[in-house]
């Protein structure tokens, strides 16, 4: 067996009904909080103002600073800015993975002060110490299991742009607070665009060139609760099973995806994210048919024998068919996902403005380094080509 590590995992509580622990959990770290969240979901949730008023007790000062879409540079910036002076104890982001991920950031930046833009991987050249405020994160949907990791993404849209991480070992939240009934209300569109994206993760841990043990364990565990839970909760948001099953899935998700890497769909997610303005999880449901397609092609070419028979353990879960070939279960795995992405109406590429033009650019700083074969660049392109 290859020696390996493992990254720290959060404090977790994990359950439907555990959103009242929030309040006794901040007051552990201090009593001056600041609250992200997104821009307008919070205060139009029925849990909103719970929370507010949870938080927002005599001798506590709370402060609320609010994330319009996918967190950029300049709002990271910004927050820090206005509050830096302010004796900020903990920091609580409550809401999707962009609202994790700003908070992340928020409390990671506080102590220093500075632009952040000078510590990011692939862009800036600064490397952060690690200090950071209390991070508490209490996520609202079930996909990009930011709750569990070290880094925070942030992106600038356009030609020039990039969708980078903010990384360190001391950034995993110290507390991740998982109540799925938190997610009852997430439009369809939301559940499906999420939950395929901790699918995603999911499989691209297990078949990771640095996979281990420990994140084969989790990542099966966590495909077992996507197989039947990511489609009864798309058709029926209010099924708290289904959405227990897959808040733990994008739990997982976000541990093995730590640990053991992702591979060639999100780094297209990163190249595609920096070019135009697209919800993450859209990125990884569009392309996720195509580029296990062309993987699993390539391995057969290649004979890929050990990453062919991930692939098939894989589909196994995905079927009641006992005693089939490698070769049946692998066919059903590519066909359940490129079906979930019809059947959930996953919006393609094209519709938010990429065109063919663009796949040679978005190929050339694609990323795919722990695919469990490496693609070149006619074989991205056709991914890319087949999901617009």
């Amino acid at each position: 067996m290859k020696a390996f590590s493992f990254a720290a995992t959060p404090q977790l509580h994990f359950g439907a009904g555990k959103i009242p622990m929030l309040a006794g959990i901040t007051q552990a770290y201090g009593n001056k909080v600041l609250l992200v969240t997104g821009a307008q979901a919070f205060e139009r949730s029925p849990w909103g103002s719970s929370i507010w008023q949870q938080l927002d007790v005599p001798g506590r000062g709370v402060l609320h600073c609010r994330i319009d879409g996918e967190p950029t540079p300049a709002m990271i910036d910004d927050a820090v800015r206005r509050y830096a002076e302010q004796g900020i104890q903990v920091v609580v982001a409550v809401g999707g993975g962009s609202v994790l991920d700003a908070g992340k950031a928020i409390a990671a930046m506080l102590p220093l002060n500075e632009p952040v833009k000078d510590y990011l991987e692939g862009v800036g050249t600064a490397s952060h110490p690690g200090v950071k405020i209390p991070f508490i994160a209490v996520p609202t949907t079930a996909g990009t299991g930011s709750e569990a990791t070290k880094n925070a993404v942030l992106s600038e849209v356009g030609e020039q742009g990039y969708k980078r991480s903010l990384r360190h070992n001391n950034f995993v939240p110290d507390v991740a607070l998982i109540d799925p009934a938190l997610a009852v209300t997430c439009p369809p569109s939301t559940t499906a665009a999420s939950g395929m994206d901790a699918f995603t993760q999911l499989l691209e841990s297990y078949l990771s060139t640095t996979a281990t043990p420990l994140t084969d364990a989790w990542a099966l565990e966590g495909l077992r609760h996507v197989v039947h839970a990511l489609p009864a909760v798309y058709r029926h948001g209010d099924d708290m099973d289904a959405r227990s099953s897959m808040a733990l899935a994008a739990y997982l998700s976000g541990v093995t995806l730590a640990n053991a890497g992702l591979g060639v769909v999100h780094g297209f997610a990163s190249a595609v994210g920096g070019y135009v303005a697209i919800p993450h999880g859209v990125v990884c449901s569009a392309l996720m048919a195509a580029a296990n397609r062309v993987t699993v092609r390539k391995l057969k070419r290649e004979g890929g024998k050990e990453a062919l028979f991930r692939y098939a353990v894989a589909g196994k879960l995905f079927t009641d068919q006992s005693s089939r070939s490698d070769d049946y279960y692998i066919d059903h795995l590519l066909a359940t996902i490129g079906s979930w992405a019809s059947d959930m109406q996953i919006p393609r590429l094209g519709a938010y403005g990429v065109t063919p033009g663009d796949v040679g650019r978005i190929v050339a700083v694609t990323d795919n380094k722990n695919n469990p074969v490496r693609l070149n660049a006619e074989e991205l392109a056709e991914v890319l080509l087949t999901s617009l």
